[in-house]
């Protein structure tokens, strides 16, 4: 199923590596991979792997469908009134490490490992603590970002 989300996989993958502070850097980054030619692409790496992963999609398109494929897994998965919490105005709802498990799905921990190179351990630790202020500041008055 996973791979029928490569934006969610992606944003996650992002956020666990360079974490919410750094989401300006990775949006340059982004948009260079996104809309570059081949040859300017990054050819290997993290960048490179979840680059690959976007194919031409740029950032607005990584946000929007991200976000939106995220709140899919997280209502399937029995984690939608979390992620809602995020999305709305008002406190956001902590996640835990096992609970983010369970939300995104044992097949997509296992693609953000694959391509990341980040244990399952630190990628729950560091997306537990990220993905509620990223999505928040995403999702201002409550709608996703536009494509």
């Amino acid at each position: 199923m996973s791979r029928g989300m490569p934006s969610m996989t992606a944003l996650l993958g992002l956020l666990a590596i360079a974490g919410y502070q750094n989401r300006d850097k990775l949006a340059e980054l982004l948009k260079g991979a996104g809309g570059s030619s081949a040859g300017s692409q990054p050819s290997g790496g993290l960048l490179g792997n979840l680059g690959g992963m976007l194919g031409g999609a740029g950032v607005g398109g990584l946000l929007s469908g991200g976000i939106g494929e995220l709140l899919e897994r997280f209502n399937q998965n029995g984690q939608g009134e979390t992620v809602q919490s995020w999305i709305n105005s008002g406190p956001n709802k902590e996640i835990s490490p096992p609970q983010l498990k369970q939300a995104i799905g044992a097949d997509v921990l296992e693609q953000l490992e694959q391509q990341t190179g980040l244990s399952q351990d630190e990628l729950l630790a560091r997306l537990s603590r990220e993905l509620p202020t990223a999505v928040d500041k995403y999702t201002p008055e409550g709608h996703l970002p536009a494509a």
